[in-house]
C-alpha cells in the first residue's frame, strides 16, 4: 500500500494549517519546487541554528554523556530531533505493529506533499506532534516543572491497599467470594480434592467458616484458580460489561489461557463506591484481555531475541547456554535460571506476558498438576548449575520462572540446597587457580516471585525458615546479598496480607526490590510515585520502573517513552536521594525503619531508587534512546542504545543499538488517558520528551568491584576478537 498516494483528512488538514501558519519559514520551504529542495533548504536553515548552539552541536558529533546532555535545554531537545528527522529520513524501518511490516519516516516529504498536493498519508497526530516541536524548537523558557506539593496531590488521587475503608471492602469481596464458593461446590461444580473437603455433615454455615480458613492457604488459591469467564463474571456478581464479556469469548475461542485466584479476584472493586471509582483499573487492566491481544494473538512475534535458543547455537547476545529453556543469559554476571518444577508456572496470567509468544504453541505454564519434578530432576540441576560453577563471570543467579515461590517448599529447599554445594565448590576450585585466573565467586543469589501480590498467603513460616537457613550458610561461603524480587504494579495492591508477608522474608535477612511495568493504566500522574511510597512502607525498594514491551499485542497497555522520561523529569524527581545516604541500607537490620527514617531525613515522599528502562531485544535493559523518525500516523521512532555503565558480551557491545518503532502515538496515548479520568493539562510538556540517558544505578544495587585475582576472560561464548570484559 502506497500511503504517500492517500489525501489527507480535514482534521489533518486543520493541524498543518496551524502548523504553517505559526511557521511561516517553514511554509517558505515547503513551497519549493519540489520536496529534495524543501529538505536542502531545510538543513541549511537548521545547521545554522544548531551553529548558535554549541552545546548541541556538541552532543550530535561526540559521545553521548549524561554530562552532556544534562547541559541540553528544551529548546535543544526540538532542534535536536529535528537534526534527526532529516538525516534519517526517507528510510524504511521494520515495524512489526503493521501489516505491512515496514514503515516509512519521510517528515519533510510528507509536509511537502500534504501542502502542495494534499496527498502524502500523514495523519492528525502526525501534524499534531510537529505543531509541538517547533513550538518547542521557538521556545526560550524552560519547561515547567511541577511542585513536589503538586505530585503529593497526584499521589492522593490513588488509593492504596492499606487505606482503612478500602481493607473492609475487600474484606467483603472475600465473604462474597466465599459464600458464592460454598454455593458452586455445592452443585457438584467442583472435583473432589483430597485436601479440601467439607465433612458429609457439614450445614452451609460450617462450610463457610471451613473455606473462611483454608483462605490462609496458597494451595487453596491455586487448586480453585477460577479459569473461564463465565466463573468469573459469576464470582464478580455478575457485573462484567456485554463488551467486556464478548472479548473474553473471543479469547477463549482463540484459545488464551485464563487463571485468576481468589485472592487477587478479592482486590477487584466490584460495587461502585465513590471514592474507589476507577482505582482497581491498573489491576483490571493487567489482567483483563483487551481487543489488541486477542486479535493478535496466533501472530505475535518473540520480543526477547535472546530467549531464542537453537542446540549449539549461541543466543542473540552470544552465550552458548545448556538448553533452550533452563537458563536465559543476556550479561557477563548476570542468568536466569528456570527449574523443571512448579516454579514454571505463576499465580496468575499478566496480559503483557512475553510468553504469550510461547502460549500460541500450546505451552501453557497453567497444568499444575504437570509441573512437578520428574525424578531425575535433581541430577538434572546439579547438571544445569554446573554452568554457573565453571562460568568466569557469573556471580548473580536469578532463580526465576515462571516464579521461583511456585515451587513447593520442598523443591525450593532443593535447589538452594544445590547451589550452596555449588558456590561451594567454585569457591574450592578458586583456590586451585592462580592469581589473575581464579573465577568470580557467587555473590547475589536472587529470587523472582508475583507470590507477595498474587497470594502472599504462600510466605509460610517454613518457607520463611528455607530462607533464612540458606542466607545463615550461604553468608559463610561469601555470598553478600539476598532478594527477593517482587512485582507490584499499583499501591492498589499492597494490602495487610502483602505487608506481613514482607515483614515475614525482611526478618529472614532478604532484602526485597520491586519490578513495576509502567502500562497506560500505572503511567498516571502519581501513580508510580504513590506505588514508591508505600512500597517504603512496607521495607521494599523499588529496583526497576519497565516499559512495557512488545508490538500490537500489547498496544492497548503501552505508555509512550516519552511518558516515561516524564515522569522521571517531574515526579521521580522529588524522590531521587544520593548513594551516600543509602548505605545504611546495606547493612540494615530493619530496612522498614530505615527506610522510614531516611524519607523523613531527607524530607523525601518516596526513594527513587529504581531505574527507568525498556527490555531491548539482545541489546539488554537501556532508556538511552533518541527520536530519529516518525510515522505518517505519528508513531514515533526511537533509537536505543545500550545502557553503558553495565558489561556487555562483545556480540551487544558491537552491536550497541536497536530500532523501536512505538505503537502509538503521543496524542493517541492522551487521548486513552483522558478516557481513564485524566485532565490533559497535566500532560502539556509530553510531547517534547524525545530523547534520554539511561539513569545510573544506585550503588545500592551494584556488584563489588572485583580484585585484580579475578580473570577478565569470558567462557561459554561465541569466538570474538574481543572474548574478554573491557
Amino acid at each position: 500500500m502506497d500511503l504517500l498516494k492517500y489525501s489527507i483528512s480535514p482534521r489533518a488538514k486543520r493541524q498543518l494549517m496551524i502548523l504553517l501558519n505559526e511557521n511561516p519559514v517553514l511554509k517558505r520551504i515547503i513551497s519549493m519546487g519540489n520536496p529534495d529542495l524543501a529538505k536542502r533548504a531545510a538543513k541549511l536553515l537548521l545547521w545554522k541554528h544548531i551553529r548558535k548552539r554549541p552545546q548541541v552541536h556538541y552532543y550530535l558529533s561526540k559521545e553521548r554523556t549524561r554530562e552532556l546532555f544534562s547541559k541540553l535545554t528544551w529548546s535543544d531537545y526540538a532542534i535536536i530531533r529535528m537534526s534527526n528527522y532529516l538525516k534519517f529520513s526517507g528510510i524504511f524501518y521494520e515495524d512489526l505493529n503493521m501489516d505491512e511490516k515496514k514503515s516509512l519516516s519521510d517528515p519533510m516529504l510528507m509536509l511537502w506533499l500534504a501542502y502542495n498536493k494534499g496527498i502524502g498519508g500523514a495523519k492528525r497526530d502526525f501534524f499534531l506532534d510537529m505543531v509541538h516541536l517547533f513550538r518547542q524548537a521557538r521556545s526560550t523558557k524552560t519547561r515547567r516543572r511541577p511542585s513536589k506539593e503538586d505530585v503529593i496531590k497526584w499521589m492522593e488521587h490513588h488509593p492504596s491497599g492499606l487505606d482503612k475503608n478500602l481493607i473492609e471492602i475487600r474484606e467483603e469481596n472475600k465473604n462474597r467470594i466465599i459464600q458464592k464458593f460454598v454455593e458452586l461446590h455445592q452443585t457438584g461444580f467442583y472435583k473432589p480434592s483430597s485436601k479440601f473437603f467439607f465433612a458429609p455433615e457439614a450445614t452451609f454455615e460450617e462450610k463457610l467458616k471451613t473455606v473462611n480458613k483454608w483462605w490462609n492457604q496458597h494451595q487453596f488459591h491455586l487448586r480453585y484458580a477460577i479459569r473461564d469467564y463465565n466463573t468469573l463474571n459469576y464470582f464478580l456478581d455478575n457485573t462484567l460489561s456485554e463488551g467486556k464479556l464478548e472479548i473474553f469469548e473471543k479469547a477463549t475461542k482463540k484459545g488464551l489461557p485464563f487463571f485468576i485466584n481468589f485472592y487477587y479476584l478479592s482486590l477487584l472493586n466490584v460495587h461502585r463506591v465513590e471514592e474507589f471509582i476507577g482505582s482497581d483499573m491498573p489491576i483490571r487492566d493487567y489482567i483483563f484481555y483487551n481487543k489488541d491481544l486477542i486479535n493478535e494473538f496466533g501472530r505475535i512475534v518473540a520480543w526477547e531475541k535472546e530467549d531464542q535458543i537453537m542446540p549449539r547455537v549461541p543466543n542473540a547476545a552470544g552465550w552458548f547456554l545448556p538448553n533452550d529453556h533452563n537458563i536465559h543469559r543476556r550479561y557477563p554476571e548476570t542468568a536466569i535460571f528456570i527449574p523443571d518444577t512448579m516454579g514454571r508456572s505463576c499465580g496468575g496470567l499478566c496480559v503483557s506476558c512475553q510468553r504469550m509468544y510461547d502460549f500460541q504453541k500450546g505451552h501453557l505454564n497453567f497444568n499444575l498438576d504437570k509441573l512437578s519434578p520428574r525424578g531425575n530432576w535433581v541430577t538434572k540441576l546439579r547438571q544445569l548449575l554446573n554452568y554457573f560453577e565453571s562460568d568466569t563471570q557469573l556471580r548473580d543467579i536469578l532463580i526465576t520462572g515462571g516464579d521461583s515461590l511456585m515451587s513447593s517448599n520442598n523443591s525450593l529447599r532443593i535447589i538452594l540446597n544445590e547451589v550452596l554445594h555449588m558456590i561451594e565448590r567454585k569457591n574450592q576450585q578458586n583456590e586451585l587457580r592462580p592469581q589473575g585466573k581464579k573465577y568470580a565467586p557467587i555473590e547475589r543469589v536472587r529470587l523472582g516471585t508475583r507470590m507477595l501480590v498474587y497470594i502472599p498467603q504462600r510466605i509460610d513460616d517454613e518457607l520463611v525458615e528455607i530462607l533464612a537457613d540458606f542466607r545463615n550458610r550461604a553468608v559463610e561461603l561469601g555470598v553478600k546479598r539476598f532478594v527477593i524480587q517482587t512485582h507490584f504494579i499499583t499501591a492498589m495492591e499492597i494490602t495487610p496480607q502483602a505487608e506481613k508477608a514482607s515483614e515475614k522474608i525482611l526478618n529472614a535477612g532478604w532484602m526485597i526490590t520491586n519490578q513495576a511495568v509502567f502500562t497506560t493504566a500505572v503511567s498516571r500522574k502519581g501513580h508510580v510515585a504513590k506505588l514508591r511510597a508505600e512500597l517504603n512502607k512496607i521495607g521494599i525498594l523499588p529496583y526497576y520502573t519497565f516499559s512495557v514491551k512488545g508490538y500490537r499485542e500489547n498496544r492497548y497497555n503501552f505508555a509512550t517513552n516519552a511518558r516515561l522520561a516524564q515522569e522521571i523529569f517531574e515526579e521521580k524527581i522529588y524522590g531521587q536521594i544520593d548513594d551516600s545516604e543509602l548505605e545504611v541500607l546495606l547493612k540494615s537490620n530493619s530496612l522498614k525503619k530505615d527506610i522510614r527514617e531516611l524519607m523523613i531525613k531527607n524530607d523525601k515522599p518516596f526513594l527513587s531508587t529504581d531505574r527507568s528502562i525498556m527490555n531491548l531485544p539482545a541489546v539488554g535493559k537501556s532508556l538511552t534512546f533518541g527520536t530519529i523518525g516518525i510515522t505518517n500516523d505519528g508513531r514515533r521512532i526511537l533509537r536505543f542504545r545500550h545502557d553503558t555503565e553495565r558489561n556487555h558480551s562483545p556480540v551487544v557491545a558491537k552491536g550497541d543499538q536497536v530500532i523501536i518503532v512505538e505503537s502509538k502515538s503521543v496524542n493517541d496515548y492522551i487521548q486513552q488517558l483522558e478516557k481513564k479520568g485524566e485532565f490533559v493539562g497535566d500532560y502539556e510538556t509530553l510531547f517534547g520528551y524525545s530523547m534520554f540517558i539511561t539513569e545510573k544505578r544506585k550503588k545500592l544495587f551494584s556488584f563489588v568491584v572485583l580484585n585484580k585475582d579475578i580473570t577478565k576472560e569470558l567462557n561459554h561464548i561465541k569466538n570474538t576478537p574481543k572474548a574478554a570484559l573491557m
